[in-house]
């Protein structure tokens, strides 16, 4: 049912990839064989982005698939803040009702390539992103599709986004087990505009667990410097260098981090997100990774926690078609500097490569 996103080697072979270009102004036109490309997508959730806060009432069908009818019914307020210039948007949905408390986050990435976004969601504790729903709009309408398992069985899993207007939204879950010949709404949202006045009101409900606030130092803004290996594993030496800027924000009051970063280097400019979710069962924060021009998330996250000052995170991937394991530090931690480096090894973790050193200088704020 949950599949976690990204691991951040791979991301950088595409992300640092000398061909990148970052796709703002795409136009329906024809190929070179005279076939008209689909449209471009990466605006269509601008209904979103003028104030960004919404009174939402919410449906949610208790059984699904068991021919139950029993709903639960919240009302909340969705928050949606704007990344990437409009190809990726965080959703944050706090709501209340009887059947008790729900907060959960939404990060919707636009593929340039694909001309389809990826939705991908997490609920408040979980720690990791479920498996995305993929799809794109037509004629005012988002359609967005996937395949998971429910109770053990393989099912599809729609998402649908309608009657849009400058100042309201219509969204519906549904479920199919007979490959789509019938599909069963489980999820009804009804998300209404409100005003500046009460954005102010919004409260945070949470309770401070050991570990949430790990990664309080990283907001605001900074300035980077990174460099990069260009052939790990191979006894090179070569580095290339970036500088750049990078804006980090909360989420769920902390429990969750975005960060945004531009860099510049002999490849080009590049273009990247990373996204950090706590898991209060374990103490542990799951790191992932999204850059611009591909417009998803990549493998598993890094996945580890704090002690001592130091962040350790870790994951298994393979590279060069062997299994090797991916280590990610956060050192040398004070009110104006930080630096992380990454390193792989491929003998278990008894020696270990760097390959990715970034160290950042805090922006002052303007007063």
């Amino acid at each position: 049912m949950l599949k976690p996103a990204c691991i951040l080697y791979l991301f950088l072979l595409t992300f640092l990839s000398p061909h990148l270009v970052v796709q703002t102004n795409l136009s329906t036109a024809k190929n070179d064989a005279g076939v008209a490309d689909r449209r471009d997508g990466q605006h269509d959730f601008d209904f979103d982005f003028d104030f960004g806060t919404w009174k939402t009432h919410l449906k949610r069908l208790l059984h699904p698939l068991t021919g139950s009818t029993t709903w639960a019914e919240y009302d909340g307020t969705t928050v949606v803040r704007k990344l990437w210039n409009g190809r990726s948007n965080l959703v944050e949905l706090v709501a209340n009702g009887p059947a008790g408390h729900f907060e959960g986050m939404s990060l919707r990435l636009y593929n340039p390539q694909a001309h389809q976004w990826s939705l991908n969601f997490s609920a408040l504790g979980s720690g990791s992103l479920t498996q995305p729903t993929i799809g794109e709009f037509k004629e005012g309408r988002g359609e967005f599709y996937d395949q998971e398992t429910l109770s053990g069985r393989a099912i599809l899993v729609r998402f649908v986004i309608s009657d849009m207007t400058p100042n309201s939204c219509h969204f519906e879950q549904a479920f199919s087990d007979d490959g789509g010949k019938s599909w069963e709404v489980n999820w009804i949202a009804d998300d209404t505009r409100i005003s500046e006045e009460f954005k102010a009101k919004l409260k945070s409900s949470s309770t401070d667990v050991h570990g949430e606030h790990d990664f309080d130092f990283e907001g605001g803004s900074w300035k980077i410097h990174l460099k990069r290996r260009l052939h790990p594993l191979t006894g090179s030496n070569t580095w290339v260098e970036f500088d750049g800027t990078s804006a980090t924000q909360p989420v769920w009051n902390g429990r969750a981090w975005i960060e945004e970063f531009d860099t510049s280097g002999p490849s080009g400019p590049v273009q990247g997100m990373t996204l950090r979710l706590f898991n209060p069962q374990s103490h542990q924060w799951s790191l992932y990774w999204a850059n611009a021009k591909s417009g998803a998330l990549g493998g598993p996250p890094n996945v580890g926690e704090f002690r001592n000052s130091t962040g350790e995170f870790y994951c298994q991937d393979t590279y060069n078609g062997k299994m090797i394991l991916i280590r990610y530090l956060w050192s040398n931690i004070t009110p104006t500097s930080a630096h992380f480096e990454q390193s792989f090894s491929e003998d278990g973790g008894k020696n270990w490569e760097v390959n990715w050193i970034t160290d950042q200088t805090r922006v002052k704020e303007a007063t």
